[in-house]
């Protein structure tokens, strides 16, 4: 007993000192905004390796975080600056490292002032995180590309959020007393269950050194034309739309003039503008929604309009390479992604031989899917990483 509390002593003797170090670094690591680079930063290594990186203080039950700036690639294949938080659990690390999860998060907006790391609340907002934790993971949740670092974000542009998710594994072992293992999972809600879809889809390719063990989404959007098409009734639904018309218009130069009427543009952009994290942002969201629902698409078959089929296409998660298990949960009352095309896309991975769990929650809404099953995720990515055999509920009707 007495050298595991003098080893405990010793572990947060050592944190102290690199939160004191970190937050006494010179000028040119401690800049005025976090968030901004140059050039020369960012293509001053390959993807995946650290900026900067800074202490980012109320991490639950003796963990330690950072606020890590990290390099990752652009859409064009250029180098780019992505933002995100790591946490690192109290504890000594086990012989082959601790175990990582990449936390992919649900919709904040599309500018930079929305990133989740910027906010006082960022650790209420990863679904079981003291659960991972709890079990010596360690936690990366990167912001996306243009959310906190950078300009616009590639919004619901799958391979995008994919890369900066895998980087922000790679980034883990530049950290400080991280001592990760070459294993992880992704666990993400909402878009960032379409995020981690699509780490599955690319991560043996993009980041080939790294082990994935499983990818874990509650309510991921799987087919996106149908998506935007079906959602446009609802205030939710015509956020969403807008947010994605927005931000792909911007960055693919896909027109808008033959798919949003010239009065609904203004409000697009002060929608674009708010982010969606906290009860004021919903409320400061409602007049332009509102508004939107008088006056917004000029065809709502617009997902049949080229380029916006093919981007909704390519942005639509296909099917998961053999082998890799995979947790999806769904809520049967949610009104944003419609449980009957997550059962489909499920169904599609069972008839192609993938060990799937499919976890419906009965009478749960959007909003709450992530939180409802998070202690079904955490439990899965545990059984992963601890080489249990994937079960299935493919078999039950």
């Amino acid at each position: 007993m007495r050298m595991g509390r003098g080893r405990a002593v010793r572990e947060a003797a050592v944190r102290f000192v690199l939160l004191v170090l970190l937050a006494l670094a010179p000028p040119a690591h401690a800049q005025s905004d976090f968030y901004a680079t140059t050039r020369a930063d960012v293509e001053a290594g390959p993807p995946g390796t650290l900026i900067r990186m800074q202490p980012k203080w109320g991490a639950p039950d003796g963990a330690m975080a950072y606020r890590v700036l990290y390099r990752s690639t652009g859409l064009k294949g250029e180098p780019i600056p992505v933002s995100g938080v790591v946490i690192i659990p109290p504890g000594p690390p086990p012989p082959g490292g601790r175990p990582v999860v990449a936390w992919a998060h649900p919709t904040t907006g599309v500018v930079p002032k929305c990133a989740p790391s910027r906010q006082i609340t960022f650790f209420r907002t990863v679904q079981g995180l003291r659960g991972m934790l709890a079990r010596g993971m360690v936690v990366t949740a990167t912001d996306y590309p243009g959310l906190g670092a950078g300009s616009i974000h590639p919004y619901l542009v799958g391979a995008s959020e994919a890369r900066a998710v895998l980087d922000s594994v790679r980034a883990v072992g530049m950290v400080p007393s991280a001592s990760p293992s070459a294993s992880f999972a992704v666990w993400g809600h909402s878009q960032g269950g379409q995020a981690a879809l699509f780490t599955g889809l690319i991560a043996k390719d993009y980041a080939p050194e790294l082990r994935l063990v499983g990818v874990a989404a509650a309510a991921p959007p799987t087919d996106l034309a149908v998506l935007l098409s079906d959602d446009i009734s609802s205030a939710g639904g015509r956020n969403l739309t807008a947010m994605t018309l927005w931000s792909w218009s911007r960055l693919f130069n896909a027109p808008l003039t033959n798919v949003v009427t010239p009065a609904a543009l203004p409000d697009m952009n002060e929608l674009a503008e708010d982010c969606i994290e906290r009860f004021w942002d919903v409320l400061e969201r409602r007049a332009p929604t509102q508004a939107l629902g008088k006056r917004f698409l000029v065809d709502l078959s617009f997902a049949d309009t080229e380029p916006w089929r093919s981007l909704l296409r390519r942005n639509s998660p296909g099917l998961l390479p053999p082998g890799l298990p995979v947790f999806i949960a769904q809520g049967s009352a949610d009104p944003l992604v419609r449980p009957d095309v997550t059962t489909g896309y499920v169904g599609n991975l069972c008839r192609h031989g993938r060990a799937v769990v499919y976890d419906v929650l009965p009478g749960v809404g959007h909003l709450f899917s992530g939180r409802d099953s998070a202690d079904a995720a955490v439990d899965w990515m545990t059984d992963r990483f601890n080489g249990e055999p994937p079960a299935s509920t493919c078999a039950t009707p």
